[in-house]
C-alpha cells in the first residue's frame, strides 16, 4: 500500500486533487501546488476529426484530409485468406471476396475518379515546389468548391489545379508566381489565368495584396545574398512603400530591382541584372525601368542612413 501524500504546509492527508489537464497536484485545504509537471499515464484518447462531435474517440487511423479523394475515410478490403475469427476461407468464399474487391475498386474509381486524378497531380506539385501541407489543404478546398460550382466540367484538370494552387498561395501569402506554377504544371499561362479569374468571380474570393518583403527574402535566399544586403533592401522597400511607390508594381520585379540596387550600394556587383531577372521571373527591361523610376521618385540620398537602420 502506497503512503498517502502529505501537504508540506497544512500537513493534511488525502486532500490532494490531481488536475490532469493542467498537469498539477493541488492541496484542497490550503491551495498549495505540490507538483506542476505530472504525466497522464491513462489510455490516450484522440479524436482526429476536428468537426466531429462524437463520443466514440477510438484511434482508427490517420487524420482526415481534403487533399485525398476520399478524405481519408475509405477502407479497403484485405487480401488475406482468413476471416475476422481466424478461420481459413474456402475456395468459393475467396472467389466471392475477390469479385467484391474488384467491384468495390471500380465503384470508387467511378465516383471519385476526377478527385483522385486531381489530387495525385497536386501531390506532385507539392513535392516539386516544396509547399507546406496547409497550402495543399487550402488548394484541395478551393478545388472542391470549384468542382461543386461546375467550373471543372469540360476543362483540363491540371489547369484547374494550377489555378487553385496559385490562389491558395496568394491567400496564404506564399511568394509563388503564376509563371513558376505554370512551368512546373506544364500548362499554358493564359489558360490558368482564365481559370483563376473564373474561380475568383464565381466563388467571390478576396485576394490580399502580395507582400514585397517576402519576395525580397525569397530572391535573396535563392541567390545566397548576405544579411547586410537584405537588411538594406528591406529599408529601401520600406521607403518605397511609404512613398506609395510600390503601388501597381510587380512585387517580384520590385523586389529584384531593390536587391540589385542594394548590391550596388554595398559594392557587390558580381551579380548582374540578368540573374536577378531570371530569379524573379521578370525581364531585364523591367528591372532597368523600375531602377530609373526608383531614383527619381525617392530621395536622392535613399541609400544613406535616412532609409537604413544601422
Amino acid at each position: 500500500m502506497q503512503n498517502p501524500i502529505v501537504c508540506s504546509i497544512c500537513k493534511a492527508e488525502n486532500r490532494i486533487i490531481t488536475d490532469l489537464d493542467a498537469g498539477e497536484m493541488i492541496c484542497s485545504e490550503c491551495g498549495l501546488v505540490l507538483s506542476n509537471n505530472i504525466q497522464d499515464t491513462k489510455q490516450e484518447w484522440r479524436n482526429f476529426m476536428d468537426n466531429e462531435i462524437s463520443k466514440n474517440r477510438k484511434r482508427t487511423g490517420a487524420p482526415t484530409s481534403l487533399a485525398r479523394h476520399d478524405m481519408g475515410l475509405y477502407t479497403t478490403m484485405g487480401k488475406g485468406r482468413k476471416d475476422a475469427s481466424g478461420n481459413v476461407l474456402d475456395s468459393s468464399a475467396l472467389s466471392l471476396m475477390k469479385r467484391l474487391r474488384t467491384w468495390d475498386l471500380r465503384s470508387q474509381a467511378s465516383v471519385n475518379g476526377n478527385l483522385r486524378l486531381a489530387f495525385d497531380q497536386l501531390d506532385i506539385l507539392k513535392d516539386k515546389l516544396g509547399l507546406p501541407s496547409s497550402i495543399i489543404e487550402k488548394t484541395a478546398y478551393i478545388y472542391r468548391k470549384a468542382r461543386n460550382s461546375g467550373l471543372v466540367r469540360g476543362r483540363e484538370t491540371r489547369i484547374v489545379i494550377a489555378a487553385a494552387l496559385y490562389l491558395a498561395c496568394r491567400q496564404q501569402g506564399i511568394p509563388r508566381t503564376l509563371k513558376e506554377i505554370c512551368l512546373i504544371s506544364n500548362v499554358k499561362r493564359r489558360a490558368v489565368s482564365r481559370e483563376y479569374r473564373d474561380i475568383i468571380f464565381d466563388l467571390d474570393i478576396n485576394i490580399p495584396i502580395v507582400d514585397p518583403l517576402k519576395c525580397i527574402t525569397r530572391i535573396a535566399n535563392q541567390l545566397n545574398l548576405s544579411g547586410k544586403i537584405k537588411h538594406d533592401a528591406v529599408a529601401i522597400m520600406n521607403a518605397a512603400t511609404k512613398n506609395t511607390f510600390s503601388a501597381g508594381k510587380n512585387p517580384m520585379g520590385l523586389a529584384a530591382t531593390i536587391l540589385y540596387q542594394s548590391c550596388l550600394i554595398n559594392g557587390y556587383d558580381s551579380i548582374g541584372q540578368a540573374v536577378f531577372a531570371q530569379t524573379a521571373g521578370v525581364t531585364e527591361v523591367t528591372i532597368r525601368n523600375i531602377s530609373k523610376y526608383l531614383k527619381t521618385q525617392l530621395d536622392p540620398n535613399w541609400c544613406d542612413a535616412t532609409y537604413r537602420q544601422r
